[in-house]
């Protein structure tokens, strides 16, 4: 097995979940492409600066007959596979699963702190569930 058939077990479910959240306006917030873009560019530059400082001082290695010989420095493409599905899974996970995502058009809740933000029972006036009588 190649490493490019081991990425695609993660970047396939990931890129479905990710193209699943971009169907879904009404819950998605407005910034997500372009947070998931710049997280994006983050990863891949510290992949690309640790993985070849790691390869070069011999850490680890590849085998060399199942790489496809594509390489940025001394690390192989496959290696910026996991970066990347990071990138797309975990904020599409955000989206699709309930209650994690902010109403469309919200933002910061004025003078939040501990107890007075959105959703604590300082501001709701409601007691905690396990609360009630």
């Amino acid at each position: 097995m190649t490493y490019w058939t081991l990425n695609a077990f993660f970047l396939v479910p990931a890129a479905l979940a990710a193209a699943t959240a971009l169907l879904r306006p009404r819950r998605r917030p407005r910034y997500f492409a372009a947070a998931a873009a710049v997280t994006a560019v983050v990863l891949l530059a510290l992949t690309a600066l640790f993985d070849n400082v790691m390869i070069r001082a011999g850490l680890f290695w590849y085998n060399e007959d199942r790489i496809s010989g594509a390489f940025a420095g001394a690390a192989p493409l496959e290696d910026f596979a996991y970066p990347l599905a990071a990138v797309l899974l975990l904020p599409a996970l955000w989206v699709l699963l309930p209650g994690h995502a902010p109403a469309p058009g919200a933002g910061p809740v004025s003078g939040a702190g501990p107890g007075r933000g959105a959703g604590s029972r300082a501001s709701s006036g409601k007691p905690h569930p396990k609360e009630q009588p």
